[in-house]
């Protein structure tokens, strides 16, 4: 998503699969449709190779939005309540509060259909 929340794109792949593996079919769908993509952010669970991956497959920046050092508890960490806020919005959708779809594919289309549908609101005046 970008930095306000919007869906650039999605991948529905099955539960065996690592995030860092299922984010590599994220960054697939993006090449050429963003040129003005450099920089991506990422919590810990997506460091490690996948930095170097990505900077070689397509010339972006993963960068690793880290906890203070030292702190205990919960904290909010910058540019990381970007995804759960998208994450809050889409979960409105009873289609996509349980796994309703049979398909990957099907669900895909649900969200793309339900940030679509968000998207429209917001143009339209109250």
């Amino acid at each position: 998503m970008d930095t306000v929340g919007l869906i650039l794109a999605v991948v529905v792949h099955a539960g065996d699969i690592q995030d860092r593996d299922g984010a590599k079919l994220v960054f697939e769908r993006l090449v050429g449709r963003f040129p003005r993509l450099k920089l991506i952010w990422a919590d810990a669970a997506y460091g490690g190779e996948l930095a170097e991956w990505v900077k070689r497959f397509a010339g972006w920046v993963l960068e690793i939005v880290k906890r203070p050092k030292g702190q205990k508890g919960f904290v909010v960490l910058p540019r990381r309540w970007v995804v759960e806020l998208t994450l809050g919005w889409l979960g409105r959708y009873r289609r996509l509060s349980k796994d309703y779809e049979e398909r990957p594919a099907s669900e895909e289309a649900i969200i793309l259909i339900a940030m679509i549908n968000l998207m429209v609101h917001r143009l339209e005046p109250d």
